[in-house]
């Protein structure tokens, strides 16, 4: 299982947060999700054999918000 903190512009409250994390969650090969409303980011478990740095940015990009 690899981490990553992904910084995410864009959220503006709660209901940003959990589409979020349900969109990355559905993704096979994340395991858990933590994001930091305040500071902007996800911390993002994940099993690298599965799922790529790049699909989970586009899980997020896809919810209409900005990875970088």
């Amino acid at each position: 299982m690899e981490q990553v903190t992904l910084k995410i512009n864009g959220m503006t409250g709660d209901h940003c947060v959990s589409v979020i994390r349900s969109a990355l969650l559905e993704s096979s090969g994340v395991s858990a999700v933590e994001i930091h409303f305040k500071e902007g980011n996800a911390d993002v478990t994940f099993d690298s054999n599965k799922v790529s740095l790049t699909a989970l940015q586009e899980i997020v990009k896809n919810q209409g918000y900005v990875v970088s």
